[in-house]
């Protein structure tokens, strides 16, 4: 099982930018795909973006697109998410996931199976 680590998580004012890293180490044959989720309190985790480690496709929420950009760096072993124009409704606590799905959905929370414990993102 692929063992995952956020980082990058802070506070930063509205409109500044963020760059958060999923470092994923351990044997991974079963990882067909990367996602970056997010929850607050009371609410439900919500899936904000996703990659497909072989094909390299990208997937994001509405909410985000044109402003958080998914990636993945195979020599570090690392998935990122620039996160740019950060507004008040983008602090969460911020998970990087791992899923053997190669069919979808590729950002709901359903289709994760190994979770990172979470880096926090506060926008004020």
């Amino acid at each position: 099982q692929v063992q995952l680590v956020e980082s990058g998580g802070g506070s930063v004012q509205a409109g500044g930018s963020l760059r958060l890293s999923c470092a994923a180490s351990g044997y991974s044959y079963n990882t067909n795909c990367i996602g970056w989720f997010r929850q607050t309190p009371g609410k439900e985790r919500e899936g904000i973006a996703a990659i497909r480690t072989g094909r390299g496709n990208t997937y994001y929420t509405d909410s985000v697109k044109g402003r958080f950009t998914i990636s993945l760096d195979n020599a570090k072993s690392t998935v990122d998410l620039e996160m740019r124009s950060l507004q008040p409704e983008d602090t969460a606590m911020y998970y990087c996931a791992s899923s053997p799905t190669t069919t979808g959905p590729f950002l709901s929370p359903s289709a994760y199976n190994n979770w990172g414990q979470g880096t926090q993102v506060t926008v004020s």
